[in-house]
């Protein structure tokens, strides 16, 4: 299963590991994934001397890895191939003391104070792009915390079991027997979720204030962000970036075929090397952290985190991004990951031979609807304009599709359902104020982008949209704080476009410095 050259690779990674592995895979006979998850586990452990392989006779496919005789706190019911090897390999790096994916201290004595014992289900697909970020996040959990305890579980292997609560959509998490959170979600996030629902142990957290100060400030970790990082980084400047995860929104993006002199890449790729480019300058990475909190004490720029971190700074560069704007109609919250989904790429094969809805007749939507035209039985695409407005190419493409009804000037009023998933959804015609309803499975929503201004619209003008104002050279309305990349008002939202504007921020920063404006 395993090419040689793959082989090598991870022999690679494994040649570092201390400690005495065993992965041990617990099936029946005939089940038809044994063979294959015990070929791979044994080409695995030809990769290291410190791993061996054991085989039992059980009634479901198993995978639980040992350290030095004691069981991991996760386990795979799941053969790890696709896009899961890496959390295979990462795994045993970390149960090792090893992999790049451990967080600070504040953070891990958050999730050292968990209180209870925590079973973590995740439903993850192979294909699934977005599942390994999640996964290899609540792995590390249980490294920290062995009182929590995880299972990957392959819904496709687990058919029945994804079935009976309603699976539409990847990763979909359980925390015991109450769903925890749908689709890419970051660490804080996680973390915030599982505090509300089993509490944490006061005693355990480091209360005591932290206070940090920076030349430069950089809230977001995307492309913006980090290009404004490199270039504050390169003037020798003390540099800080806080955000919930790096990478930002691209790692939603599977493919990217307009990145000058990159014919073509991948979002979590491109992310990758953004953050090796980083690694390069002594840059402070906060991650896994949200700013609640920013005040102008004297012209410093004080923002505070979910953490109870105090970080001052002359210069506050914002480049927080955007996130996936939702229709805020009734029924919308009620199904997501119940039949409303946002990516074509991993929740799509749930609706093969099934009828469903793109809203939002955009690039995104008419990406989307072509996707789920080859294994939908009808797909119906819903735009609230007179005419679709993604590029003439993907209209002429989807218009020669037969499966396809594409509805303009038309708005969503409601999601339908049953309690439990989407069967439908109503449209308002807005040309006579006609009220349809349509059958449905599932509802892709593709309306785009909101800019993630929210703590900074008390101390900055956004506009209607939410966007931050900023002028030419990315300068808000007040002194020393500068916005770039998709949460401002800079026209057209693309990568090279955030990158362009990061860099012209740190250097309209620098040139303020220079010229004692940053205070005001």
């Amino acid at each position: 299963m395993l090419d040689q050259s793959l082989k090598e690779q991870v022999r690679s990674l494994f040649s570092s590991l201390e400690n005495q592995y065993i992965l041990k895979v617990i099936a029946s006979e005939n089940n038809s994934e044994r063979d294959n998850l015990v070929s791979l586990i044994s080409e695995l452990s030809d990769t290291s001397d410190k791993i061996s392989v054991e085989v039992e006779s059980g009634d479901s496919l198993e995978l639980k890895i040992y350290k030095n005789g004691a069981p991991a706190g996760f386990l795979f019911k799941a053969v790890p191939t696709g896009h899961e090897f890496t959390t295979l390999l990462l795994g045993i790096l970390n149960l090792d003391g090893k992999g790049k994916n451990f967080p600070d201290d504040l953070v891990a004595n958050r999730i050292k104070a968990l209180k209870g014992d925590i079973l973590i289900k995740s439903f993850i697909s192979l294909t699934c792009t977005n599942c390994p970020e999640v996964v290899q996040t609540i792995n590390m959990m249980t490294i920290i915390n062995p009182r929590i305890r995880h299972e990957i579980i392959d819904g496709a292997l687990y058919e029945e079991e994804a079935k009976a609560l309603n699976i539409q959509a990847v990763p979909t998490v359980f925390a015991g027997d109450k769903l925890l959170t749908v689709g890419r979600t970051p660490l804080a996030e996680i973390l915030d979720k599982l505090e509300q629902q089993y509490g944490k142990d006061e005693s355990a957290v480091n209360n005591v204030p932290v206070n940090k100060s920076y030349d430069v400030l950089i809230i977001g970790g995307g492309p913006a962000g980090t290009s404004a990082a490199v270039y504050s980084a390169r003037k020798g400047l003390k540099v800080g970036i806080v955000a919930e995860r790096m990478g930002g929104q691209i790692l939603e993006t599977d493919a990217i075929e307009n990145m000058i002199s990159i014919i073509n890449t991948t979002g979590k790729q491109l992310a990758d090397n953004m953050g090796l480019h980083i690694s390069d300058y002594p840059v402070d990475i906060l991650t896994n952290r949200r700013v609640e909190d920013i005040e102008i004490k004297e012209g410093q720029k004080v923002i505070r985190t979910n953490l109870g971190e105090e970080i001052s700074t002359p210069a506050l560069i914002v480049a927080t991004g955007a996130s996936w704007r939702k229709l805020g109609v009734p029924g919308e919250s009620d199904y997501i990951g119940s039949g409303i989904a946002f990516c074509t790429h991993c929740d799509g094969p749930f609706y093969k031979g099934k009828k469903v809805a793109v809203i939002g007749g955009g690039n995104s939507g008419l990406e989307a609807a072509i996707d789920l035209a080859s294994i939908a039985t009808h797909v119906t695409v819903l735009e609230y304009g007179s005419d679709l407005k993604g590029d003439q190419v993907l209209q002429e493409k989807l218009k020669a599709l037969k499966n396809v009804t594409i509805l303009t000037q038309v708005q969503t009023t409601e999601i339908k359902g049953d309690g439990k998933k989407v069967t439908g959804l109503e449209y308002k015609n807005l040309k006579d104020d006609a009220v349809t309803d349509i059958v449905v499975d599932g509802v892709f929503i593709q309306i785009g982008l909101r800019p993630n201004s929210g703590v900074f619209d008390k101390v900055v003008e956004i506009n209607r949209a939410g966007e931050i104002i900023i002028d030419a050279n990315c300068r808000t309305n007040i002194p020393g704080i500068y916005a770039a990349g998709d949460v401002s008002t800079v026209p057209f939202k693309q990568i090279i476009i955030a990158m362009g504007e990061g860099a012209k921020a740190s250097l309209s920063a620098f040139d303020d410095r220079l010229k004692n404006k940053l205070l005001g």
